[in-house]
Formats: structure tokens, sequence, C-alpha cells
């Protein structure tokens, strides 16, 4: 229910969005005429076709994609037909007759006769055609519903959500166009200027059809703003937050509560370390369940404390069972999985989640996540993210007791992390995670705007405080930017004491050559884990490469990469 109070809010707010402007003109078309039989269908119609059209995206990945894109050009033609017609009447009859012929058709005689029930139709259809030209800007909100249906499948609970944000925009729109509807009328009235204000609004009509045409409203509406949304939005998600019940561990370890049962590990597509395990051979055992994936730093922060459980409590009845459910398709080969297992010094089990079931049976939605589950079966307790990690062990402790372990220790593991394992200083970051591939993108600064799945050479911009360049010739995925020749770079102003880059070699077996600049020099004592002084690496495989971490004072820097080889894939920033 908060989040679909959020979806509505956010939706409401996009009437101070840039991205809003091209569908405008088509909206404030339908002022002047009754609400209910004009603008409250228009509205209903796009609202519900936008929901229907995000919900195939997420579920259907590429091809609803495509579907839509010939939706939106469909569209266009139709909307360009609503603007000659406003423009030039006598056209517009014309370009007509064939759509009313059809309506007649397919309506009773006393439907035409009223009129009511065809306009209200007529009206719905602008709804449709508007529905598929709206691109709103992916402010966090918008994000956190789009980013869940990736990963866990679009469903009816995303529709609902998606509807919630839809009807939010329907909701400030709508105000909009009834107060519109009675200025228009004013003007109407009072100055008689009515056929050129109708001609005006079909000009208007054009230039958003012209606009969408050219993608601006997908590219440089989405980044330039006279009132931004993003800051309220995420405002809202913070003060919701605040008021939502903490990770920390319950003070009363004697009484934990039941949270449920455990659920059945069926469904991972491979075990490593170990034989398939069963909740059936799991009983009598305390258990923790870590959820996680190799190229996420938030994982990689807390794996040294789940290893150290691990190990201090193996012989007192505890099993540790890592979920590894991908984030990345990258993440899906077990070579890749087995070979960070290793790095990462995991001998624990390890359950493959590829296709994310052991994932929805926990009804998980975070990495890292931690399920804390007795001798019974019963999970007792949870913790989504990093810290509180000396609370989890007590809670690992009173379950073993609980379990009649004997001389269970009190204290608790002291990890001395190194390199990307380290504790982030979370009080100086202030550069979110970025993602690279289009479909999460956010904060581009290049000129022109990111072009989708398509060769394009990039040139470097001006950045500000968490803006991102490309230059070179990359093509960019939903996922990832793709290098095709030598010299690449991309740049990133950020402010953080670490900043980590997902990248991998576009084909396996190679290992391009990476030179880093911080703030145009090499990093020398800010170099991190994966770099030498000078800022030279290689990449080695498909994972989190640590390159800056500052030694003295964290203020804004300018981090840059150059590819001396070809053959790159770049993923998302992180930031500690």
């Amino acid at each position: 229910m908060i989040l679909f109070l959020l979806s509505y809010l956010a939706g409401v707010l996009t009437i101070v969005s840039p991205c809003i402007l091209p569908v405008l003109p088509f909206v404030f078309a339908r002022a002047g005429r009754p609400f209910l039989r004009n603008g409250f269908p228009l509205l209903v119609g796009m609202a519900v076709t936008f929901a229907g059209v995000a919900t195939l995206a997420a579920l259907g990945g590429g091809w609803a994609v495509r579907a839509n894109e010939v939706g939106r050009w469909i569209a266009l033609a139709v909307m360009a037909v609503l603007g000659l017609s406003l423009l030039f009447p006598a056209l517009g009859d014309r370009l007509m007759r064939p759509f009313v012929a059809a309506g007649s058709w397919l309506t009773d005689r006393a439907e035409r006769h009223s009129g009511d029930q065809g306009e209200v139709r007529a009206s719905l259809l602008l709804g449709v055609a508007t529905g598929l030209l709206w691109a709103p800007c992916a402010g966090p909100i918008l994000g956190v519903i789009l980013t869940g249906a990736a990963l866990q499948g679009a469903g009816v609970g995303t529709t609902v959500l998606l509807l919630a944000y839809a009807a939010g925009a329907a909701t400030s729109l709508g105000l909009a166009l009834l107060v519109g509807g009675r200025v228009f009328k004013a003007m109407k009235g009072a100055l008689g200027v009515g056929e050129w204000v109708r001609r005006g609004l079909g000009v208007l009509v054009l230039i958003g059809v012209v606009i969408i045409g050219l993608g601006a409203d997908t590219g440089l509406l989405t980044r330039i703003s006279a009132a931004s949304t993003g800051r309220i939005e995420q405002a809202l998600l913070g003060s919701i937050g605040r008021g939502m019940p903490t990770n920390e561990a319950p003070t009363d370890l004697a009484n934990l509560p039941v949270e449920g049962m455990m659920p059945p590990l069926t469904g991972a597509t491979t075990w490593i370390n170990t034989p398939p395990l069963t909740t059936e051979q799991l009983r009598g055992k305390v258990v923790v369940v870590d959820f996680w994936t190799y190229s996420c730093i938030n994982c990689i922060r807390s794996i040294p404390y789940v290893r150290a459980w691990a190990e201090k409590y193996k012989d007192q009845g505890l099993v540790v069972i890592g979920v590894h459910t991908p984030e990345f398709a990258f993440e899906k080969s077990e070579a890749n999985v087995r070979q960070n297992i290793q790095r990462l010094g995991i001998t624990y089990p390890v359950a493959m989640d590829n296709e994310f079931a052991i994932w929805r049976a926990f009804k998980n939605q975070y990495w890292p996540a931690h399920y804390f589950i007795d001798a019974k079966g019963q999970i007792r307790h949870h913790h989504f993210g990093e810290g509180d990690y000396d609370g989890s062990e007590r809670v690992i402790q009173q379950l073993l007791k609980e379990a009649g372990a004997a001389n269970v220790a009190r204290d608790v593991v002291d990890v001395q992390a190194k390199g990307a394992e380290a504790a982030a200083d979370m009080a100086q970051v202030e550069s979110p995670e970025t993602y690279v591939g289009y479909a999460r993108a956010e904060n581009f600064r290049s000129p022109g705007g990111l072009a989708n799945d398509v060769i394009k050479d990039y040139v470097a911009a001006p950045l500000q405080l968490n803006g991102w360049s490309l230059s070179g010739r990359w093509r960019v995925t939903r996922e990832h930017a793709d290098l095709q020749t030598a010299g690449g770079r991309v740049a990133f102003r950020f402010k953080a004491r670490d900043l980590h880059l997902v990248m991998g070699p576009s084909k396996t077996g190679e290992q391009p050559r990476f030179r880093v600049l911080v703030d145009g020099a090499a990093p020398g004592p800010n170099a991190g884990s994966d770099i030498d002084a000078q800022g030279m690496g290689r990449i080695d495989g498909e994972r989190l490469y640590q390159l800056v971490r500052q030694t003295g004072a964290v203020r804004e820097r300018t981090f840059e990469i150059e590819f001396l080889d070809p053959g790159v894939q770049v993923f998302a920033f992180t930031f500690g």
C-alpha cells in the first residue's frame, strides 16, 4: 500500500516534469468540451495503455519494446491527423471520413443520434494513442517499479503500481484540463478568437508530433527540467523509509518471532561446493540463507562476515547457504560464478538461482538479504542490506542455543576486510549506483543522449556531480555499453571514498588493457585494488573492479577510464 501511494504521488508530480510536455498539446486539444465525454476518457485511455505497455515491456523484454515502437509510430500518425484537422478544418473533414464511416458501421442508430458515446470512443482512442506516445522520466519511484518487475517478472502487482503511477499523472492532467477548459471558453467568449486558438492548438499538436518523432521526449527532455521531480521523489522514498521497521536485530533474543516456514530450495540450476540440499535434510540445523550476486558491491562487503560465521559455527550445527541470484546476464554463467566463488574464498554451499525460483519462494527483493532459520525450519529473523553484523551473529548464537548446541561463543567475529570487501564510508558517499545500459541509465551527459542498440560515436561533455559521459565508438544495449574501437573512454564526476566499475571483456579469454585517471592525473595513492599507482590495469573477467580508494579527504573528483584495447563491456558504477 505504501508503494502504491508513492507511485500515485510520483505520477502526480509528472505535471512539473519536462517529459509530460510532448503530450500536453494532445490533452489540451480536448479542452473546451465536456470533461466527462472528452477529457476523462482520454486520460483513462492514456493511463491504461501506458500501464499495459510498460507491463509488457517488463515481462517480454525486447520484443515488447519493439512492438511499442511500432505503436508509437501509429500513434504519431493518429496525432498528426488530429493536428491537421485542428489546423485545416476542411482537410480534417476529408481525413476523418473513413473513421466516421467505420464508427457509423459499428454503432447503432441510437448512438448515432445522440453522438455522446461516439464522442467518448473518439476521446478514448486519442487517449490510447497518447499512452503509446508518453515516455515518462524514470525517476526513483518509477525506477523501483520497473527494476522490481525486471528482476521478479511482471505481474498483477507491477501492473497495479504502473496504473497508480499513470493515474497520478492523469489526476494532475485532469485538473489542468479542467482549468484549461475554463480558460479556453473564456478566451473564445471574451476575445472571439476561437478560430485562432483552435489553429494554435493544431500547430502545438504537430510540433509535439515532430518532437516525439525526433526522440526528444526520451532524450533531451528527460535531462532538462525547470522543476526536477527526482529530488522530491527521493525525499518521499526517504520519508516513508524512515517510518518503516528497521533491520536491527531484536533486543529480546529469547523471544524471536516466527516469520514463517523456510521455503523449499527447489529450482536451483546448479549447486556448488555441495550436492543439492533440501529443507528436510536441513531440519535440525540452524541455517543462514544469504541472497547475493558476485558483482554486487553490497554483497561483496557482507561476504567476509558470512564466511566468518560459516567457519566459526560449522561444528555447532550452523549451515550457511549462499543463493546466487544474478543481476546481469554474465552472472548466469556457471564458470563465472565458480571462478568468483573461488576468488572470494567461499567454501560453504552455493545454489545458483538463475531463474529466481528460490528468490521468489522467499519473496525476497534485496541483495544482500540474510534469512535466519531455526532447527525446526522456521524463519526467525531477516536482515536486508549491509550492516548490523553483530546483531545478526547474536541471532545465530541464540538459535544455536535453542537447538541444543553446547558452549556457543558469546563474542562476535572480528573481520579485517581489505580491498572491495572493506566496509564503505557511507557518511561521505554522495554518488548513487549508476547503470550504463539504457534500460536504467540516468544522468548521462554526452551530446545527443544514448542511442539504443546501434553503434555511435560519442563525445565527452562537461560534468557536474553524478553526471557521466562516453567518448569514442560504442554500442549501448539495455544492460551495458560495448566498446567498438580502442581509445574509448568513460568519465564520471563523483563524491565518495571508493569507486567501482562492473565490466568485462566482449570475448571470453581476452584481457583488454585500461588506464584510470583521477582529476586528469594518475591516481597514485588513491588507486583501487585492481589497478597500480599509474592507473594501469587489465580486465580479466566479468566482475566488479575497485578502481579508486581515496586515502585523503573525500571530495568531488572526476574519474576517467581509457580503454587501450577494444572489446570491452561496461555495466555499472558503484560507490563506497
